[in-house]
């Protein structure tokens, strides 16, 4: 299965949550330096999995992206679903 360059960026972006998981939220920029991304592509493929329901969203100063709910609930099939419809 070949994955498209949106599912691979989404896939590494919640890899990143994942590993962060538990700790404060994660901003854009944050995840995007990580993983070595491209920040503003990353923020509407945020956008895309927060409206999915797999990631919340925090405003403010310490905000950011926190996964919805634990890592271990959340499958490949899931996210790919979410970015490519």
């Amino acid at each position: 299965m070949k994955l498209s360059t949106r599912s691979r960026y989404g896939l590494r972006a919640m890899l990143a949550l994942s590993l962060h998981e538990g700790d404060a939220p994660m901003m854009t920029k944050e995840i995007a330096e990580k993983q070595n991304l491209p920040a503003t592509y990353l923020e509407q493929l945020m956008l895309t999995l927060r409206k999915a329901g797999l990631v919340l969203a925090t405003r403010g100063a310490k905000g950011g992206y926190v996964l919805s709910r634990d890592s271990k609930g959340i499958t490949l099939a899931e996210i790919v679903e979410a970015l490519e419809g």
